[in-house]
């Protein structure tokens, strides 16, 4: 976009480099991205410090609908699935009751399942595609000129080394050494202090599905995993410490029957956390050759399940414009690559401001606060419209980009997975081009379709009363239509 702090303009030279892109950070969205982009054909290195096989302290634990559909693009999602538990209803704040069996998804539901599980998936994937795999490897600093991105490391026996990357995707979390090389500001500040999570095995009563209540001095989450595991998270507002400070299971149990009138008879911790959380965002996903994803990008409240999501989501839209520059495929490249902030930052933005509510929400105290909150779930429950569009915010379903003046009101949507006389949509979006879907034996209906990176697949809807055309992005949105 014109104005992004440290605007480097200039697309690629062809300039001898190390690598096509390198990532730093093999957390979710680095390995989403860095899937992708081997899967494009591109050199990619992955830069991560963590030693190989060293276990990853996981606070996600949940995948939402959109999220799926994107991992079902990378034939990933059916095998997520059968090792985690769906749950079709989310009950929160006591009265509001959010039915997730009503999304018009081929996945309706939250899949309960360890961050871990998720990575587990996309790193087996990223390096069947080829990406190099630098563990133990830390990124000192970079500098950039109009052809390459230089990257400072330090090795795992602390030898120091430059690489040369095309360009450079930074996911490497809050405390981001890409962000702060960058000279970027991260502003914002903690919505909630002294929070804590913890693994536990529940008695007989434990909830079947996911249940949240507040009470103004205390909130709890509790998630079953399906395999006799809870996921239990909490706030007291009568015991806040620094995040050092050790965490002993009566503290979990004090919230949890103050927040939800039970601990559902806890027991046999398997590990517990304190930690805070913060809402900042960066003003700039891209400057120059460099991109910012995930939480290196935006951080929030884990209310509502959507950090991890969010990142995965960021990756997907940026790895196939990317790949696509790389490949000199797009017609305009800096202006496609420039659509990643413009399309996800206005995302994160909605993401800080809807989980920001609900834990705000949830520790209210006063009675203006609590009517609201008792309001609020009234009238989600009663109509099924606001309830539809909640849902679509939570689950990334409804998640729409910004399409230009006088474009088919479908353009910028997400796609569902449409039946094709081919197979279906997300079947084919696994080849990672864009498809172009036409009225059977209507050639001629795709004549006016504008130009885009790479051959589209030519698809053909199953139904034969359907004589619309969508032209369906490699990430799944529709990029134009035409009735």
């Amino acid at each position: 976009m014109e104005g992004m702090p440290g605007r480097t303009r200039g697309v690629d030279t062809g300039t001898d480099a190390d690598a096509d892109v390198v990532v730093v950070g093999a957390g979710p969205t680095g390995l989403l991205a860095a899937g992708d982009l081997a899967a494009a054909g591109l050199r990619v290195v992955v830069l991560e410090r963590r030693p190989r096989g060293a276990g990853n302290l996981t606070r996600a634990f949940g995948v939402h609908a959109r999220t799926l559909e994107l991992l079902d693009a990378r034939a990933l999602a059916d095998e997520l699935v059968g090792k985690g538990t769906p749950v079709t209803r989310l009950r929160l704040y006591r009265r509001l009751s959010l039915d997730l069996s009503r999304l018009r998804s081929r996945f309706p539901f939250l899949l309960v399942t360890p961050q871990y599980e998720v990575e587990r998936l996309l790193e087996r994937r990223a390096v069947s595609a080829g990406a190099d795999f630098r563990y133990g490897t830390e990124l000192l600093g970079l500098r950039q000129d109009a052809g390459t991105v230089t990257a400072e490391v330090s090795g795992p026996e602390g030898s120091r080394s430059a690489l040369r990357a095309r360009w450079l995707v930074g996911a490497d979390g809050v405390r981001s050494t890409v962000r702060e090389s960058l000279g970027l500001p991260f502003p914002g500040g903690s919505v909630i202090r002294s929070m804590v999570l913890a693994d536990v095995r529940l008695g007989d009563d434990a909830p079947r599905s996911l249940m949240a209540n507040g009470t103004g001095d205390a909130f709890a989450l509790v998630v079953p995993f399906g395999d006799g595991w809870y996921r239990v998270m909490g706030w007291s507002r009568h015991h806040q410490v620094p995040d050092s400070e050790p965490v002993a299971l009566d503290e979990v149990r004090r919230f949890t029957r103050r927040a939800l009138g039970s601990d559902f008879g806890m027991r046999d911790p398997r590990w517990i956390s304190r930690f805070h959380s913060d809402e900042r965002q960066v003003p700039a996903y891209r400057t120059g050759r460099v991109f910012l994803a995930g939480d290196a990008a935006h951080v929030h409240s884990p209310a509502g399940g959507q950090g991890m999501n969010t990142g995965l989501q960021d990756a997907a839209n940026l790895s196939w414009k990317l790949a696509a520059v790389l490949r000199g495929e797009a017609p305009d490249p800096e202006a496609l690559l420039d659509s990643y902030h413009s399309e996800r930052h206005p995302v994160g933005r909605t993401v800080l401001r809807s989980s920001g509510a609900i834990v705000r929400l949830a520790m209210a105290r006063t009675p203006a606060l609590l009517a609201v909150r008792e309001l609020g779930g009234l009238f989600l429950n009663a109509v099924r419209p606001a309830a539809a569009r909640a849902l679509g915010q939570v689950s990334g379903i409804g998640i729409a980009y910004r399409a230009e003046r006088g474009a088919h009101r479908l353009a910028g949507r997400r796609a569902p997975d449409l039946a094709l006389v081919e197979g279906r949509l997300y079947e084919l979006l696994r080849q990672g081009r864009f498809v172009l879907v036409t009225p059977r034996g209507a050639a001629a209906a795709a004549e006016d379709a504008p130009a885009v990176p790479g051959r589209p697949i030519r698809a053909s809807w199953a139904d034969l009363a359907r004589r619309d055309t969508l032209l369906v992005r490699p990430d799944g949105h529709i990029a134009w239509a035409r009735d």
